[in-house]
């Protein structure tokens, strides 16, 4: 469970860094057709990563038995473009 939940963190990491940096900024810095093409692309994967890191979140709070700190910090990591990443590192402690 620990290894998806790596896995999930990892690729949600990578979807919200697309739509923060390719994504957002193509919408608003585009000349002429302000078309958010790639935000719709690159957001609709990042929710679905989104929604299943936090219940894998969740269900690992009850297994690893995770105080609320611990549990907190791994949610808030989820909200940092680069916080994901360091998931992995966190879970070893």
């Amino acid at each position: 469970m620990i290894n998806i939940f790596k896995i999930v963190s990892f690729l949600e990491g990578i979807s919200y860094l697309l739509l923060m940096f390719v994504g957002m900024p193509y919408k608003y810095l585009e000349s002429l057709g302000k078309t958010a093409i790639y935000v719709k692309m690159f957001g609709m994967p990042h929710g679905v990563l989104f929604v299943a890191y936090i219940i894998l979140a969740i269900v690992l709070k009850f297994i690893l038995k995770w105080n609320y700190k611990e549990f907190g910090m791994v949610c808030l990591l989820s909200l940092l473009p680069f916080g994901t990443f360091f998931v992995g590192k966190y879970l070893k402690k």
